[in-house]
């Protein structure tokens, strides 16, 4: 006779975190709903925001749920990440681990920071990049959704369904109230996906995009310490993350500190993600000597400017 899967449970004892997350941002939102508009508690809203984008992420590079009905949990949590996160959750398998992780901010990455405008790292370019990812990004989603319905429309389906969920929730409740649905959960739901996308340009602005080809084949990613990472789920930690997909984002401090702290060049070794911003992309706009230097080398085309 066969063991029994074992029970329900989480992967791994940290995603308390995440769940504490997931059901402290619709409270939140909920909470001002009913009572009205508080500050501190809208500041803790636009922060949890970040979160799920980074459970997201997390969530699809290794599902949270395992044992018996791991699957059906599984698919519970990504359409809840869809409902507080304003977007589907499918997006991160053609354009992350499809997309990102097999170039490395490479010239396949095709929202790798240095294709629009040239080589950047400054405000003008951390605010647009946003947007210029959706340019090219939607397209990937359609053509990968195209794909999916002809091999398999079961899973098409779950993925379409997380669009009509998504845009279910934003007609009822602007059905509702507009005002209370836009400030609430609109306008918190688009600043985490601001964050979800402009984290890329952090994460890799004047770093190495052919790092691969070379001896510095780890200086394609910045990675960033302090209280970004207890907060957000060691999401500073991109070079081990990006060299161990499938690990938890709980070992990721070990293995960077164990394994490529070191192997990195110093430059992109930061410390604190706000300082670094302050550094770079607000000072950096009216003085030369805190601005970063590119570590791209001239080849071919996306010629460093």
């Amino acid at each position: 006779m066969s063991a029994r899967r074992p029970v329900l449970h989480l992967r791994h004892w940290r995603d308390w975190q995440s769940l504490v997350y997931l059901a402290a941002t619709p409270a939140l939102a909920a909470w001002m709903w009913i009572y009205g508009f508080n500050l501190l508690a809208y500041g803790l809203l636009l922060f949890l925001t970040l979160g799920i984008g980074v459970i997201h992420h997390n969530h699809t590079h290794l599902r949270m749920w395992v044992g018996r009905g791991s699957r059906r949990a599984n698919r519970i949590t990504d359409y809840l990440i869809t409902l507080l996160q304003g977007h589907p959750t499918f997006v991160f398998w053609p354009a992350h681990t499809g997309n990102h992780h097999r170039y490395k901010h490479g010239a396949g990455d095709i929202a790798r920071t240095y294709r629009f405008g040239g080589d950047t790292n400054h405000l003008r370019g951390y605010l647009l990049h946003p947007l210029q990812a959706i340019w090219v990004l939607f397209p990937l989603f359609l053509q990968w959704l195209r794909r999916l319905y002809q091999r398999s429309p079961g899973a098409w389906r779950y993925c379409v369904g997380q669009y009509g969920a998504w845009l279910a929730s934003w007609a009822l409740l602007l059905a509702i109230n507009p005002y209370k649905a836009i400030v609430f959960v609109i306008v918190p739901q688009l600043h985490g996906l601001h964050w979800l996308l402009a984290t890329n340009y952090l994460q890799h602005a004047h770093a190495d995009g052919r790092a691969s080809r070379h001896e510095g084949r780890y200086n394609y990613a910045r990675n960033f310490d302090g209280l970004v990472n207890p907060l957000l789920f060691n999401i500073g930690l991109h070079t081990a993350h990006h060299e161990n997909p499938r690990a938890h984002w709980s070992a990721l401090t070990e293995l960077h500190a164990r394994r490529y702290r070191h192997l990195v060049a110093p430059e992109l070794n930061e410390g604190g993600l706000l300082p670094y911003m302050w550094r770079v992309l607000i000072l950096g706009a009216f003085n030369q000597r805190y601005r970063s230097t590119s570590m791209m080398r001239v080849h071919d085309g996306d010629e460093p400017r």
